[in-house]
């Protein structure tokens, strides 16, 4: 009887000791805690918890990729879109990170959605298209303030879509035609200026310069001369048109 005792209590103590004795990954930590009260931050390796009086939450040191559900967003010009983003953040104390906030992935996420609501909404739907890299810093900026009293570091934030109503596309596209004529209108009227001011500089240069207009009539001459045409187009001297009109006079 005595033996069928010792046995029991052998295994009872061997089975003490295997729970007692926890492996911990070269990315994980164990918070560790003595009759409810924080004792220390274990690990990696392999480490030792009492049962019964020690108690250990493990945490993960890895970054984490975190996928913000798409978030209804009113811009500052009273547009209707649809806006998802990822965070990648990492967890920097575990302490922190376990004592200060009961579940810090879902605090992260919650905090995430409102801080994406809230910083869009301040901003106009070109703002949205054309300047993600500021929006993505502002919103990193304002989540890394905000998580770290819960030892958490935002490493990233990163928009994926804007989604936007079919009207609205259809709106976009008409402003961005509208944008590409206008400009085409503006390269146009500045090609005639810039073919207007180099003609009054020719007209200059062969005003002062009579041998240099001759030379220009020969070569529209043969200009006209090589296309094969019948018409003959003969210049006539301004030179000797002057004196008649000086003796109409």
């Amino acid at each position: 009887m005595i033996g069928y005792f010792s046995y029991l209590l052998f295994g009872f103590i061997a089975i003490l000791l295997l729970s007692a004795i926890r492996v911990l990954r070269e990315y994980e930590r164990g918070v560790v805690f003595l009759l409810g009260r924080f004792w220390k931050v274990k690990g990696p390796g392999l480490i030792i918890v009492i049962p019964v009086i020690q108690t250990m939450e493990r945490v993960d040191l890895r970054t984490i990729v975190m996928d913000v559900p798409s978030q209804d967003v009113i811009s500052r010009d009273n547009v209707s879109v649809k806006v998802n983003a990822v965070i990648y953040f990492r967890v920097m104390d575990p302490e922190k990170a376990i004592i200060q906030v009961e579940n810090f992935y879902e605090a992260t996420s919650q905090l995430a959605q409102t801080t994406l609501r809230s910083v869009l909404g301040q901003h106009e739907l070109d703002d949205m298209l054309a300047e993600r890299d500021k929006l993505n810093a502002d919103i990193q900026r304002i989540l890394d303030q905000q998580t770290d009293a819960w030892g958490i570091k935002v490493a990233n934030v990163e928009i994926k879509h804007v989604d936007i109503d079919e009207s609205m596309i259809r709106a976009i596209a008409k402003q961005a035609e509208a944008e590409r004529l206008r400009r085409a209108k503006v390269i146009l009227a500045e090609g005639e200026e810039q073919a207007a001011e180099k003609l009054r500089q020719a007209a200059t240069i062969l005003a002062t310069q009579r041998e240099s207009l001759q030379l220009r009539y020969l070569q529209t001459l043969n200009e006209i001369g090589s296309d094969k045409n019948t018409t003959i187009v003969f210049p006539l001297p301004m030179d000797l048109i002057e004196p008649l009109l000086k003796k109409l006079k």
